[in-house]
């Protein structure tokens, strides 16, 4: 035998033992692949957990029911070993555990909350007893309310199946219902409460002194009860105006606690601007009293050194106009 046919049996027989190895290598692949596995975690859909749940590969036992679903919208702990003991008697073994001492299985749900349900109230009782539109009304249900747990297949909004409501108390009683959920049906779904109509009301978010000129950054929007009469509700109009005492905060202003700003401070110095048809005339002057723009001050001519009542139009600025001298004729009457 010459060295190439050496040669060439050499590659054919290293060539035979790689396709064996890629041929054992797919078939442990395949194998692995088609081992009985456990899950670390399954979330279920029933009310029965089933072999198809836990395990991946479980070939035709898939469907079979092994243990009860927790509740909706929980989550429960299985131990390995109850597992691999419930499945023993269908005939599934080898099942590869990964090593988990437990899996947790969780049942799917729709989550009914506490903002759904009162916002479900507040839709029915709109337009209804006196009140305005929805987003007005503020809901109060008695007691403490659980987020509601229903099938997660239980499409729909809430039905209200009774409502009444006592304006006098601002009690109601409500009863709901979830045409496509078995689950409420069973539960049940009556609630009780009080029910207001609210309004905007502004308010500051801190301590404010008497005098202090309210900013933007200074004020807050509150919902209060609309028969909180009198509450300033625009807040752009509050801004400008300055505390009439001190404010605190979250307490609704009304027009009680507020007053437009003072721009001449009693002794200040300002300008008196004399105004007649024609004439303008500017002098000194010292103010007798504080005043917001459109108050009517006490102050004194530096020149004349009269008092004369004038009109704050602006920041130290004083406007005077012209005194109307009434003419009284005090002669002897002629006799006739």
């Amino acid at each position: 035998m010459n060295r190439q046919t050496t040669r060439q049996m050499t590659r054919h027989t290293m060539a035979s033992f790689a396709l064996l190895f890629a041929l054992g290598g797919a078939a442990a692949a395949q194998s692995s692949a088609l081992t009985p596995a456990l899950k670390a975690s399954v979330t279920v859909t029933s009310d029965v957990v089933r072999i198809g749940d836990l395990i991946d590969n479980c070939g035709p036992v898939a469907d079979v029911p092994i243990f009860r679903a927790p509740d909706l919208g929980t989550s429960g702990a299985v131990a390995t070993d109850r597992i691999v003991d419930a499945i023993r008697p269908h005939q599934l073994i080898g099942i590869d555990t990964h090593g988990l001492a437990q899996v947790i299985v969780t049942r799917a749900s729709r989550a009914i909350t506490e903002q759904e349900i009162s916002g479900r109230i507040t839709q029915s009782l709109a337009g209804q007893y006196g009140f305005g539109e929805a987003h007005n009304i503020f809901v109060r249900l008695d007691g403490g309310v659980r987020t509601l747990q229903v099938e997660p297949d239980a499409t729909g909004e809430l039905q209200v199946v009774a409502l009444s409501y006592d304006p006098r108390t601002t009690r109601f009683d409500v009863t709901l219902d979830l045409p496509t959920s078995t689950e409420l049906h069973r539960l049940g779904a009556r609630y009780s409460g009080t029910a207001i109509e609210t309004v905007d009301a502004v308010a500051v978010d801190q301590p404010i002194e008497r005098g202090q000129v309210l900013k933007a950054s200074d004020l807050v929007v509150l919902r209060r009860p609309k028969d909180e009469s009198g509450a300033l509700t625009d807040l752009d109009a509050t801004v400008g105006l300055a505390a009439r005492h001190s404010l605190r905060p979250n307490q609704p202003l009304t027009m009680a606690d507020l007053m437009k700003p003072d721009v001449v401070l009693r002794n200040d110095t300002v300008t008196i601007v004399y105004q007649a048809p024609g004439v303008t005339l500017t002098l000194r002057g010292q103010a007798q009293d504080a005043g917001a723009i459109g108050d009517t001050i006490a102050v004194l001519n530096a020149e004349s050194k009269r008092v004369v009542q004038g009109v704050v139009s602006g920041p130290d600025r004083i406007t005077v106009g012209p005194v109307t001298t009434r003419v009284v004729d005090n002669g002897a009457q002629s006799a006739e």
